[in-house]
């Protein structure tokens, strides 16, 4: 498929700057361009690449100013970002979607299985499931008793659903992940732990897409709730009875514990580890590795253990970086103060 400068641009609301016609019909990273690609430059760090790139086209922000002429044909649009991540979606929804039922499949004769679905090979439906028309079941997946999947999702291969488990629409599940795990809830006695049965499920709401290897446990009793526009990433632990806001993102290896919930819009960062029944507010961001021990109120940027404003944050790991030098200058002052003394 080829399309033109002209073309992108009246997509996805933009100005041409350069050659209308010029064609692309590739996709390439602005340092790694060539000959009928199309590139994009959002981050200032990159912008040197512009001059220099072979992409024939390169999206780029409508405010950026060039400081010498470009070979390139750019196309200026509002955010640079988003405008490349409709054109991938656009690339995406073109690419030819695998249907059918693999004869190797073990599919339950009580399960329900919507129109134009795909279910690979060696794929398991349980007993009771129903899965919704357009669906994409990749080999080796797992989906247990009674659980009932939207239309247009996408699980990767050896995703798992534990039975019971509710997911609406166009749910994106990557390869690894497990949904419906236990919750990790034992009780203490005199000769060890005994287990708490985890007799609730796991409810996705539509329009959430989780990385690969993440687990997103049952609730002991009620449900875990991963609200609508929720994005995981890979590599996270969100423990029983938790419930995640509408439109939260949270990077790789976020530890959340149990009975914790998490407001609407919050960003976390890679590794931010948050306390059992405790409650985020809506809009929170928190930066990698911050570590969460109490609840906290809605619209604040925070960072560290226990998380604090970042101008203080940095200030005070200045100050940390510089503790073995103040422990040798108390310690001479001490010595000082001591031999003051005793004169």
């Amino acid at each position: 498929m080829e399309f033109s400068a002209k073309q992108i641009a009246d997509f996805i609301g933009g100005r041409v700057e350069g050659n209308e016609n010029a064609t692309i019909h590739t996709f390439a990273k602005i340092e790694e361009g060539q000959e009928g690609a199309i590139s994009f430059l959002s981050n200032p760090k990159y912008t040197h690449y512009l001059y220099e790139t072979k992409s024939s086209v390169v999206l780029v922000n409508d405010d950026l100013e060039l400081e010498k002429e470009v070979s390139t044909t750019l196309i200026r649009v509002k955010n640079a970002y988003e405008a490349v991540a409709k054109l991938l979606q656009l690339y995406a929804s073109m690419l030819p979607k695998k249907t059918g039922v693999d004869p190797t499949a073990s599919i339950s004769p009580k399960a329900t299985i919507g129109k134009d679905v795909y279910i690979g090979a060696f794929a398991v439906i349980g007993d009771g499931t129903t899965i919704g028309d357009g669906s994409r079941i990749y080999p080796h997946t797992v989906i247990g008793d009674n659980v009932r999947i939207g239309d247009n999702c996408l699980f990767y291969p050896n995703v798992t659903i534990y039975d019971g488990c509710r997911i609406g629409q166009n749910v994106t599940i990557h390869a690894g992940t497990v949904i419906g795990a236990d919750g990790f809830g034992f009780a203490p006695n005199v000769e060890g732990y005994e287990k708490i049965p985890q007799i609730g499920v796991v409810i996705i709401e539509d329009n959430v897409e989780i990385g690969a290897n993440t687990c997103i446990d049952r609730s002991t009793m009620g449900a875990t709730v991963i609200h609508k526009g929720v994005k995981l990433d890979n590599l996270i632990q969100v423990a029983h009875n938790c419930e995640i806001g509408e439109n939260t993102v949270m990077s790789a290896q976020v530890g959340i514990a149990g009975s914790t919930k998490v407001g609407s819009w919050c960003m976390f960062g890679g590794q931010v580890g948050l306390a059992g029944h405790i409650t985020i507010g809506d809009h929170v961001n928190l930066g990698a590795q911050s570590g969460v021990p109490s609840s906290i109120k809605a619209n604040q940027t925070l960072i560290g253990t226990p998380p604090m404003e970042p101008t203080p944050y940095f200030k005070s790991q200045a100050v940390f970086r510089r503790l073995p030098d103040l422990y040798k200058e108390i310690n001479a002052l001490r010595k000082e103060i001591e031999e003051l003394k005793s004169k």
